[in-house]
């Protein structure tokens, strides 16, 4: 005599398993019955007590599973009406006053940034005047904050120190605003290189004129912390101070950009570079800077290869900076943009790796 299929199923039972503890065994239509109660879930893990034979119910299968192969139908009872399940479930589910509270809401940081930043450009539509530059900064400023949240969760350390990161941030945009308006990083003779003929021209001028000078620039502030911090900083807490001098850079330059460049693009194209300018570029600029940051920790961790150290913190991110211009049109620029984040990853995950080399 054949056992049919349905009848040796029948006569299997199941453990089930929740939160990694085992209950059961149970028959498929107790099973059924506890779903139809709401103390299972049909999502529950089923695991077969003793399987006769390798199937797939060897594998990882839930309570549902194990009733649809039983053809067992089962629905969970309602407990009771709507207004029955609201006064057994409580109002402490959707409102108690021990939880809002203003004494205990000013204590929860998530839930204020949260606010923050979703909130702040209604607020901003309200108060700030319709002055085209201020627009333009105030949107700048405001994915620059989520920018520097959003990396001061990946690299902060307990050297990080909040003013300080403030400092740096604006440090750069008043020494942009000097160096640019002042026509200083005109005196770089490389600039003329920058869109005056062929290939090598244009990445001399874009790796030497506009690479060199702009990674100078934001990586003063980072060799002034640096060289005169009370203690010696770490490689991450300078990549991190990197990256926060970059953001301060990509706000300057992304509203110079607004005031000029932009201006002259029609509608969808100036839509698209306000985005690309106000989030995509100043993370590139936050990139490179944070390799400054990198190499500066070290060319003051290690003075007896300062030089060399130094170098490679202006030479590495300016050469990528100077090839991405350089092929910005071209989709070629992309991977010179992903080796700047692949670099710094790496530095970062290995800088004790790299200690340990130096003291070698």
């Amino acid at each position: 005599m054949v056992t049919s299929p349905l009848f040796f199923y029948n006569m299997k039972t199941y453990y089930v398993d929740r939160n990694s503890k085992m209950y059961g065994p149970y028959e498929p239509q107790q099973l059924a019955e506890m779903v139809k109660t709401g103390k299972l879930l049909k999502q529950d893990r089923a695991i077969e007590e003793q399987p006769a034979v390798s199937t797939f119910m060897d594998k990882k299968i839930s309570v549902g599973d194990v009733l649809n192969l039983h053809n067992i139908k089962v629905a969970v009872d309602n407990e009771g009406s709507l207004l029955e399940q609201a006064k057994q479930v409580g109002s402490r589910i959707w409102f108690s006053k021990d939880i809002y509270k203003w004494s205990e809401i000013k204590k929860d940081s998530r839930l204020m940034l949260l606010g923050i930043i979703g909130l702040a450009p209604l607020v901003a539509m309200h108060i700030l005047p319709d002055i085209d530059i201020v627009t333009f900064y105030a949107i700048a400023l405001y994915f620059s904050c989520i920018w520097g949240v959003f990396f001061y969760h990946m690299f902060k350390t307990k050297q990080v120190d909040l003013k300080l990161t403030a400092w740096l941030f604006f440090a750069v945009q008043v020494l942009m605003f000097f160096v640019w308006n002042m026509g200083l990083n005109r005196l770089n003779l490389f600039y003329a290189f920058v869109d005056n003929g062929g290939l090598i021209s244009n990445s001399l001028g874009y790796i030497l004129g506009v690479g060199v000078t702009e990674e100078l620039v934001k990586a003063i502030p980072l060799i002034v912390i640096a060289t005169r911090a009370k203690k010696p900083l770490i490689p991450q807490t300078m990549v991190f101070y990197g990256v926060m001098c970059g953001i301060g850079f990509g706000v300057y330059e992304g509203v110079e950009y607004q005031m000029e460049v932009n201006r002259q693009l029609d509608y969808n194209s100036s839509f698209f570079m306000n985005i690309a300018r106000l989030t995509s570029l100043p993370f590139f600029h936050s990139m490179c800077s944070g390799l400054a940051g990198y190499f500066i920790s070290f060319a003051v961790l290690k003075p007896r290869y300062r030089q060399f150290l130094y170098f490679l913190a202006i030479a590495m991110p300016a050469v990528l900076h100077g090839l991405y211009d350089t092929f910005a049109d071209s989709i070629l620029s992309l991977f010179f943009g992903f080796s700047v984040v692949l670099l710094l990853n790496y530095y970062v995950n290995n800088d004790k790796a790299v200690q340990q080399a130096l003291n070698e």
